[in-house]
């Protein structure tokens, strides 16, 4: 067992080379183990843990305020409606900078596309109308159909 291992880790041949080649190979496969199997999950969880806590001190705070007197109740519901106002803020500021970068793309495919291929076969550069029109749609819900943030 213990010759297989050092097999493995000195490499198959006696040259430099597969020596070189072995040795990399098992950095990469080390790597690729510890970063889907450890990595990943760990800061998945981790993140999981910081949400959890944030939403238990939120939801005490809140408390808190909704059983002093009638201020902090009426301090409660405000600062309730002042982080909605953001949330629904951020979401729509998204939509408008998704949009931008969807029609960014088109265009930049269009371009891409008629370059490359030339004006000889047919019309394929129009496909980058496809993530323009998503751009435009976005855009459009954003600035003229979402319900505006008071």
């Amino acid at each position: 067992m213990i010759n297989l291992v050092l097999h493995l880790i000195h490499g198959f041949g006696d040259s430099d080379l597969s020596s070189l080649g072995m040795g990399l190979w098992m950095f990469l496969s080390v790597g690729a183990v510890s970063l889907f199997v450890v990595f990943i999950p760990l800061v998945s969880w981790i993140d999981g843990r910081r949400k959890e806590r944030e939403a238990f001190y939120k939801a005490d705070t809140m408390r808190r305020l909704a059983e002093s007197t009638g201020e902090g109740a009426k301090a409660a519901i405000q600062l309730m409606r002042e982080e909605d106002r953001i949330k629904r803020t951020k979401t729509l500021e998204g939509m408008k900078i998704g949009g931008l970068i969807n029609i960014g793309v088109g265009v930049g495919l269009m371009i891409f596309l008629r370059v490359l291929i030339g004006g000889g076969s047919g019309s394929p550069y129009l496909c980058g109308l496809i993530p323009g029109f998503v751009g435009v749609a976005m855009l459009t819900y954003a600035m003229f159909l979402a319900a505006p943030v008071e």
